[in-house]
């Protein structure tokens, strides 16, 4: 998978300034390259767990396929701990068609980590930036 280094910067940006939560997203793009970021909103406001909202599910998958872009991977920022799934990540993938992201602020360098999660399993994904 490779992803726009503008957009590496927007979920950055948008975990610091949701800090101390979770902060999370859809992202978009076509043939295996993110060239989006849709930002959404965790609901749940707590720095160990997000939720999306169910109204902007809907509004990004609509905003998707009006610019026929295809949601490849969904993002969501881990204040204090690595940039790998949780129990509760993994117990919660339920689309085995997209990436999870895991963005860690633990540590001074923000590190982006990308996995394919089906049935528990869970595989690193090289993620390359352009």
């Amino acid at each position: 998978m490779k992803i726009k280094r503008d957009i590496v910067d927007q979920i950055i940006a948008q975990a610091k300034a949701e800090l101390p939560a979770e902060a999370c997203g859809y992202l978009l793009g076509k043939k295996g390259i993110i060239t989006y970021n849709y930002p959404m909103t965790n609901i749940d406001h707590s720095p160990e767990h997000f939720s999306f909202s169910p109204e902007e599910q809907f509004a990004a998958v609509r905003y998707a396929r009006q610019e026929n872009l295809d949601i490849l991977a969904n993002w969501h920022s881990h204040p204090v701990s690595p940039a790998r799934p949780s129990r509760e990540d993994i117990r919660l993938a339920y689309d085995p068609e997209i990436l999870y992201l895991i963005l860690s602020l633990e540590t001074a360098e923000p590190v982006l980590n990308a996995f394919h999660i089906q049935e528990s399993e869970v595989t690193k994904i090289e993620l390359e930036i352009l």
